[in-house]
This record gives C-alpha cells, sequence and structure tokens, in this order.
C-alpha cells in the first residue's frame, strides 16, 4: 500500500494537532494582559544589575554586547559577601512593599470597577430600548397627519 496511512501515522497527526490547539489557547490567554497592572518589582540581582550597567558603560565604552555585562555582572554578584548585597535586598525589598500597595489599589479598583461598568452598560441599554420605543412612536405619529 503506498501512500496509505498506518494508525501510528495518524495517532501522530492527531498529537500535533492537540499540541497546536493547545499552543494556540496559551497565546490567547497570553494576549488578555492588562496593561494597566502594575509591573512586578525586581528582585535584589536586578536592582544591583541597574546600577553596574551604568559603571560597566562608563568603564567599557566601546563595548556592546549586552551578553558580556551580563556575564559580568552575574560573576561580580557572585562573589559579593551578604553584607555588600544588603543594600541592593533592602531596596528590592522597598520596591516589593511599594508593589504590594499598588496591586491592592489596583485590584480594589478591578472589584469597584467591574460593578459600575455593569451599572453603565445595563443604563446604556436601557436608554437604547426606550430611543427605539420612541422612534417607533414618533413614526406612527407621522403616518397619522
Amino acid at each position: 500500500m503506498k501512500g496509505g496511512k498506518t494508525k501510528a501515522d495518524a495517532m501522530q497527526t492527531d498529537d500535533k494537532l492537540k499540541r497546536k490547539a493547545a499552543r494556540a489557547t496559551k497565546r490567547a490567554k497570553k494576549a488578555a494582559k492588562d496593561p494597566n497592572k502594575p509591573k512586578r518589582p525586581p528582585s535584589a540581582f536586578f536592582v544591583f544589575m541597574e546600577e553596574f550597567r551604568k559603571q560597566y558603560k562608563e568603564e567599557h565604552p566601546d563595548n556592546k554586547s549586552v551578553s558580556a555585562v551580563g556575564k559580568a555582572g552575574g560573576a561580580k554578584w557572585k562573589s559579593m559577601t551578604e553584607d555588600e548585597k544588603a543594600p541592593y535586598v533592602q531596596k528590592a525589598e522597598k520596591r516589593k512593599s511599594e508593589y504590594n500597595k499598588s496591586m491592592q489599589a489596583y485590584n480594589l479598583k478591578l472589584a469597584g470597577g467591574a460593578n459600575a461598568g455593569n451599572d453603565d452598560e445595563s443604563d446604556k441599554s436601557k436608554s437604547e430600548v426606550n430611543d427605539e420605543d420612541e422612534d417607533e412612536g414618533s413614526g406612527e405619529e407621522e403616518d397619522d397627519e
């Protein structure tokens, strides 16, 4: 049988289709991000890297490689003691507490906004229905005249 599909071939095709569908649903879920949601705070390492990048650029102005900066920063971070890392850890904790406050405000806004949004929509739909009723009534009056 030339060109005939076996059960194994059919199962592989089904598996491929299922994986493709799963990826598509993941993409759809991922695309539904809220742009107003606060960004997560950086870790102590990333707070350190913000400063380190500036220093590294001053020392190596001709360097264009992002990976070189990352590798150098990672190596320096690993060689640092806990006492040297402490200021960055404190800054990261401060940013995290600010983030938590902004997230609480964001969540309250979402909870309050959802109820207000539904009321506005229902009022709009009521007015649209009333507008349609008025249009029908005015049309009948024009026919009578």
